[in-house]
C-alpha cells in the first residue's frame, strides 16, 4: 500500500498523510458493493428516503467540521467551504424524496398490458476530482443511493479527507455497512480498476477530458455505462446595450472563483467593440478588488491553486512578456498563490490562453464586431459546457441562447449549477447530464414487461 502526503495549499504543510488502495484493494471493495446491492436494492422507497434524509441530516449537522477540512485541504475560502457542504447535504435532501417517485409508465398496447419499471444497475464507480470535492462527490453519490445502486467513491489523491469523513457519516446515520465506500487512491491504480471491473456496471467521471476519452475507451468493451463531465472554455459575451457596469464588475467572478479552478469558468471574455474600451477601465478596479489571501478569513474570496504542479502550469500561460492588462493581487511567502491576470492582444489568437482550458486565475478579453462574430468566438473551442450573455434586448439574449454551443448558459448573470436543474456540457465537454429531477435515469436501466390478458 503506498501513501500520499496531503498538504494545505495555502501554507504547503503536511495536513494528513494518507493511504492509497490498490488494485487489489479497489476490487475488494467492488466485492463488498455487489455483495450489498441486493439488499440496498430490496430496502422499501420510503425507507431508502429517510436513510437518506438522516445522511442529509448528519451532513448539516457537521457542516462546519467538513469546511474547516475542507479550507485546509482544497485551500478553499471558508464561505465557499461552508456552501460546498451545505450543496451535499441539500443535494442529499433533494434526492431523498427520488425513491417513492422512481415511477415507470403503463404503455396502451392490445392483447394485455405493458408496463415499466426502472431498475437500478448495480454498483456505480463515482471519481471525483480535486477541485470542488463534496459537491461533485454528492452530484454522483445521491442520486445513485436513491436509485437504489452501491457506490464506492473514489476521491482525488489531493482531495481525500472530506469524501472519508462524509463516508463515515453515511455510516453514523444508518446506511448499511458497503451501501457506500469512499476508496481513496491514485486515478491510474485504483480508479483505472473501477473503470475496468466487469461488476462496476457504471462510471461517473469528473475530469480532464484527456482522462475522460481514456475511460470512455476502456468502458468500450464491456459497454459500461458512463457519465462524463469534463473541460469547459466558456466565453462571457458582453453585447453593447448591456448594463456594462455590471458585467465588469461581475466578469473577474466568474473566472477567478475557486482559483480559476473551475470547468465552468468564463476564461473568455468577449466584448462588443464599440464598449470595449469602456470595459476594459470598469473591468480594472473589479480585478483589483478581488480578495486573494488567507482561506480562514471569511473575507477572502479567492485562495491559493491547488498544488505547485498546478501554480506552474498556470504560470507557464503567463511568459514574461505577455499583453497582460490588469494584474491582481497575491500573497508573498508559503502557498501555491497566483495573482487574478487578465491578457488582452489583436494577437490573441496566438495565445495558448485563448484556446487551452489553462484551470487558473487568467482571462482574455476580446473585441467582437457583431452577433454572428460573437458566436463564431464563441464556438471556436472543442469545448461547449457553460457561458454568460450580457444584454438588454431579449430577442438577442434569445438568439444567442440558441446560437452558443454550450450545456449551460446564463443571461446577465454568471449562474451555471442549481442542483434542480440539469448540468452537462456539449461537444467534448461531457456525456449525458447530472442533476434535475431526471438524474435518476443515468443510474437505472427501463424494463419494460408486457402482460398478456389471456
Amino acid at each position: 500500500m503506498s501513501e500520499f502526503e496531503v498538504l494545505n495549499p495555502a501554507t504547503e504543510e503536511v495536513v494528513e498523510v494518507v493511504a492509497l488502495a490498490s488494485a487489489d484493494e479497489a476490487d475488494a471493495a467492488v466485492d463488498r458493493a455487489a455483495r450489498a446491492f441486493p439488499a440496498w436494492r430490496d430496502v422499501a422507497p420510503g425507507d431508502r428516503a429517510r436513510l437518506l434524509r438522516a445522511f442529509a441530516d448528519k451532513v448539516g449537522d457537521h457542516l462546519e467540521e467538513l469546511a474547516a477540512l475542507e479550507v485546509r485541504n482544497a485551500g478553499h475560502p471558508v464561505g465557499q467551504a461552508r456552501w460546498e457542504a451545505g450543496n451535499l447535504r441539500d443535494v442529499l435532501h433533494y434526492y431523498a424524496a427520488a425513491p417513492e417517485r422512481l415511477t415507470g409508465r403503463q404503455i396502451p398496447v392490445p392483447g394485455g398490458v405493458n408496463v415499466t419499471f426502472a431498475e437500478p444497475l448495480g454498483v456505480v464507480g463515482v471519481i471525483v476530482p480535486w477541485n470542488f470535492p463534496m459537491p461533485i462527490m454528492g452530484w454522483g453519490m445521491a442520486p445513485a443511493l436513491a436509485a437504489g445502486n452501491t457506490v464506492i467513491v473514489k476521491p482525488a489523491e489531493l482531495t481525500p479527507l472530506t469524501a472519508r469523513r462524509v463516508g463515515e457519516l453515511a455510516l453514523e446515520a444508518g446506511l448499511p455497512e458497503d451501501v457506500l465506500q469512499v476508496l481513496p487512491g491514485a486515478g491510474p491504480v485504483a480508479g483505472r480498476r473501477l473503470v475496468d471491473h466487469p461488476d462496476v456496471r457504471k462510471i461517473v467521471f469528473t475530469g480532464s477530458t484527456r482522462v475522460g476519452k481514456e475511460i470512455m475507451q476502456a468502458c468500450a468493451p464491456g459497454v459500461k455505462r458512463l457519465t462524463l463531465e469534463l473541460g469547459g472554455k466558456s466565453a462571457n459575451i458582453v453585447f453593447a446595450d448591456a448594463d456594462l457596469e455590471k458585467a465588469a464588475a461581475t466578469a473577474p467572478y466568474a473566472v477567478f472563483e475557486n482559483a480559476g479552478q473551475d470547468c465552468c469558468a468564463r476564461s473568455r471574455i468577449l466584448v462588443e467593440r464599440p464598449v470595449y474600451d469602456r470595459f476594459l477601465e470598469l473591468l480594472e478596479p473589479a480585478v483589483h478588488g478581488v480578495a486573494v489571501g488567507d482561506p480562514r478569513d471569511a473575507g477572502t474570496e479567492v485562495g491559493p491553486l491547488i498544488s505547485a504542479a498546478q501554480r506552474d502550469r498556470v504560470a507557464s500561460y503567463v511568459p514574461d512578456g505577455a499583453p497582460v492588462v490588469i494584474r491582481g493581487s497575491a500573497p508573498e511567502g508559503p502557498g501555491f498563490w497566483f495573482p487574478p491576470t487578465v491578457l488582452a492582444t489583436p494577437d490573441f489568437a496566438t495565445l495558448p490562453a485563448w484556446h487551452d482550458e489553462v484551470f487558473g486565475p487568467v482571462v482574455t478579453v476580446v473585441p467582437f464586431e457583431d452577433e454572428a462574430d460573437a458566436y463564431r468566438l464563441a464556438n471556436d473551442t472543442p469545448y461547449g459546457l457553460s457561458g454568460s450573455i450580457w444584454t438588454r434586448d431579449v430577442g438577442r439574449a434569445l438568439r444567442a441562447s440558441r446560437a452558443v454551443e454550450a450545456g449551460n448558459l446564463s443571461v446577465n448573470s454568471h449562474s451555471s449549477v442549481r442542483y434542480w436543474t440539469p448540468f452537462g456540457g456539449f461537444k467534448q465537454s461531457g456525456l449525458g447530464r447530472e442533476l434535475g429531477p431526471d438524474a435518476l435515469g443515468a443510474f437505472t436501466e427501463t424494463k419494460n414487461v408486457f402482460i398478456a390478458g389471456e
